[in-house]
């Protein structure tokens, strides 16, 4: 079938190739990769009070500036960083949400050593697999949840910054803790069966 056939999300605008992209390639699939992770919980904190394509475009130049979202070394950085930072066009030049990031990747890694790894942290708060919602048009979808509001007074309690309660359950619909692909869209039934076979596998391997 050809793709620009395809159903999809009622809140993807299906003009940018780019997003269009985002939505069949990541958007909703589990991840529990740290890294991965750390750059979507970095992504999230950046687009407070501005659009996700906004980010999702200087998207590159976030990897630059975080040095590929390497947390280690995103922990290291300083006050001279901070400065140049400020000055680099390719993301979104806010002082209070740079400084944010360096203080986000020091608490993941008090997360990583408390709980092994930060995805064991994350997933907890949706019993360990993915939500999923029945959603049929732009107005099913909510803006928060009981899940998204814990885990972000969690994060908050923990020192995080940048990510409330709207922010963190976009973070989740991102790395697939909740399927919140329409009811309709082709991706929905795609990534339950893949999640599931995945699932499947590692019960058989026990």
């Amino acid at each position: 079938m050809n793709s620009t056939n395809l159903c999809r999300c009622p809140w993807l605008d299906t003009s940018k190739d780019d997003y269009v992209a985002y939505h069949d390639d990541e958007w909703g699939i589990p991840v529990y990769d740290d890294q991965t992770l750390f750059e979507f919980i970095t992504l999230e904190s950046a687009q407070a009070g501005l659009s996700w394509y906004t980010i999702l475009k200087k998207r590159d130049g976030y990897r630059r500036a975080f040095l590929d979202f390497d947390v280690e070394k995103v922990a290291q950085m300083n006050e001279h960083d901070v400065e140049r930072l400020m000055l680099d066009e390719t993301i979104i030049r806010n002082r209070l949400k740079i400084v944010a990031t360096i203080n986000n990747a020091k608490r993941f890694i008090e997360i990583q050593q408390e709980f092994g790894s930060f995805s064991n942290y994350q997933w907890q708060f949706v019993g360990g697999k993915p939500l999923v919602n029945e959603l049929d048009k732009l107005s099913d979808y909510p803006a928060i949840t009981e899940a998204s509001t814990a885990f972000a007074k969690d994060l908050k309690k923990r020192g995080f910054k940048f990510l409330g309660p709207t922010t963190v359950y976009a973070h989740m619909q991102a790395c697939g803790m909740v399927n919140d692909h329409s009811n309709d869209c082709f991706r929905k039934a795609e990534i339950i069966e893949k999640y599931s076979v995945l699932r499947a596998r590692k019960v058989t391997r026990r």
